[in-house]
C-alpha cells in the first residue's frame, strides 16, 4: 500500500483508529444485542418493541460499516471478531433474555455507552484537525442520542 497523506500524521490516525475501534466495538455490541431482543421481545408492547428494535438494528448495520470504513480509510486494519469487539467493548452482553421493560432500560444503557465513547472519539479527532471522523462521531452521536431519548419515552 501507498503511503497515506491526507493531512494526518501517523501517530494522529493511529489515536484515532483506537478509538474509533472502541466506537465500533460498542456499536456492534449494541446491534447484535437490539436484534436478540427484536427476536425474543414478549409481553403487552411486542409489536411496537420489536418494529423499534428492527428500526434501531437496521440503522446500527449501516454504522459499523462506516465507522469500520473510517479506520480503514486512516490506514488502519478494523477488527472484526467477536473475541475483538468483546474485549473493546463497554456495553457488556447480557446472558439471559429479559423482560421487554429491562430491554428497552439495557438498550437505553448501550445507546448512552456509545455516546460517551463517541465524545471521546470526537475530542480525539477534533484535535487532530479530521473533520471528516469529526463529522461522523458527530452524526452518531446525535443518533444515539435520540434513539436513548425515545427508548426512555416508552417508560413514561
Amino acid at each position: 500500500m501507498t503511503t497515506i497523506n491526507i493531512g494526518i500524521n501517523e501517530d494522529n490516525r493511529t489515536a484515532i483508529a483506537d478509538g474509533l475501534k472502541r466506537l465500533l466495538a460498542d456499536s456492534y455490541t449494541l446491534y447484535l444485542q437490539t436484534h436478540n431482543f427484536h427476536w425474543n421481545v414478549t409481553g403487552p408492547q411486542f409489536r411496537e418493541l420489536h418494529l423499534m428494535f428492527e428500526e434501531h438494528y437496521t440503522e446500527l448495520a449501516v454504522a459499523v460499516d462506516d465507522i469500520a470504513e473510517r479506520i480503514r480509510t486512516l490506514g488502519i486494519i478494523a477488527p472484526g471478531t467477536y473475541k475483538a469487539f468483546s474485549e473493546l467493548s463497554a456495553i457488556k452482553e447480557v446472558d439471559e433474555i429479559p423482560k421487554a421493560v429491562d430491554m428497552v432500560d439495557i438498550l437505553t444503557q448501550g445507546h448512552e455507552q456509545v455516546v460517551r465513547t463517541a465524545r471521546t472519539v470526537l475530542k480525539i479527532a477534533q484535535e487532530a484537525n479530521d473533520e471528516s471522523t469529526a463529522a461522523l462521531v458527530s452524526d452518531r452521536m446525535r443518533i444515539h442520542e435520540k434513539t436513548a431519548w425515545m427508548l426512555r419515552a416508552t417508560r413514561s
